[in-house]
């Protein structure tokens, strides 16, 4: 039990600010380009509260990928709305890529710190080498996930945006079963293993670079059945 509470210690803050930053920049993409639906609706804030999807965070801290409630978008309010979808859908990928490459800094910093033998702040940068390394990795599971081409993901609704308007209608079809789709194609098939996991922990390694053992050492430990 007190490994649990000392894994969900190290995973919460980072989990809660990866899908939160990642709805965020929707909504604020949105607004930019003409929708203000999101900040109507008062969800243009970092109160994970306004944002939380209750499976999706469970999935979140026990799978190593899950979803916020996403975002509102009404597209008949954008001002070009096939063309500005495009930067609505990579704001969230770039915002969660954005954290990434600010925790592997934070990381890099910290070691830093450490290398300078003063013992007495190990209390203090331990803990935080922790969830940033964790927070490097799941900003970039989110980001790679979520441009999967197949709506109602990211990547489904930046493939429809760059396609001639009627073969991206013809593809937005796929919506209602998208989410199903992408469950079964990582589950049930040799993606997730070939393909997606091994540029998942690329760019987690490129961005760790020195730090890496830091990483894979909290992803053992965060994810290992022992």
């Amino acid at each position: 039990m007190e490994q649990i509470f000392l894994k969900i210690s190290i995973m919460l803050v980072p989990a809660l600010l990866a899908v939160t930053v990642h709805e965020v920049a929707h909504g604020y993409a949105a607004d930019r380009l003409g929708d203000p639906t999101a900040r109507l609706l008062g969800r243009l804030t970092l109160n994970p509260l306004r944002h939380l999807d209750p499976v999706g965070t469970l999935a979140l801290l026990f799978v190593g990928f899950g979803w916020a409630r996403p975002v509102p978008v009404n597209v008949t309010n954008l001002r070009h709305p096939h063309r500005s979808m495009l930067w609505v859908a990579l704001a969230g990928p770039t915002a969660n890529f954005t954290l990434a490459l600010l925790s592997a800094l934070l990381l890099h910093l910290v070691g830093l710190i450490e290398g300078l033998g003063l013992a007495w702040l190990n209390v203090v940068t331990h803990p935080i080498s922790l969830m940033a390394a964790f927070s490097l990795y799941i900003n970039v599971i989110l980001a790679v996930f979520n441009l999967i081409p197949v709506p109602p993901l990211d990547g489904g609704r930046v493939l429809a945006a760059m396609l001639p308007i009627r073969y991206a209608a013809m593809l937005m079809k796929l919506e209602p079963f998208g989410f199903f789709i992408v469950i079964a194609v990582v589950f049930f098939t040799d993606v997730w293993h070939n393909l997606l996991g091994p540029v998942i922990i690329g760019l987690v390694a490129f961005f760790a670079g020195q730090q890496w053992s830091v990483v894979e050492a909290v992803i053992h430990f965060l994810f290992s059945r022992g």
